[in-house]
């Protein structure tokens, strides 16, 4: 692992790249300073609304994680 790696490395928490609209960004970002809510935090409450809208309700296997 790169000491570059090791900075990041985060116990309950996982980073990934993504893409979301141009449109929805700036709003997520506007919320994100209006309400002082990490967008973090926004997302992690929004995929929970999306999973539960769908019913999503798999185990977490921590061990896929690793």
């Amino acid at each position: 692992m790169r000491p570059s790696e090791q900075k990041l490395r985060l116990k309950t928490r996982i980073i990934f790249t993504g893409s979301v609209d141009v449109r929805s960004h700036a709003r997520l970002k506007m919320l994100s300073r209006q309400s002082r809510i990490p967008m973090s935090k926004l997302l992690d409450e929004a995929i929970e609304d999306l999973l539960i809208k769908h019913k999503f309700q798999e185990p977490l296997l921590l061990e896929s994680m690793k």
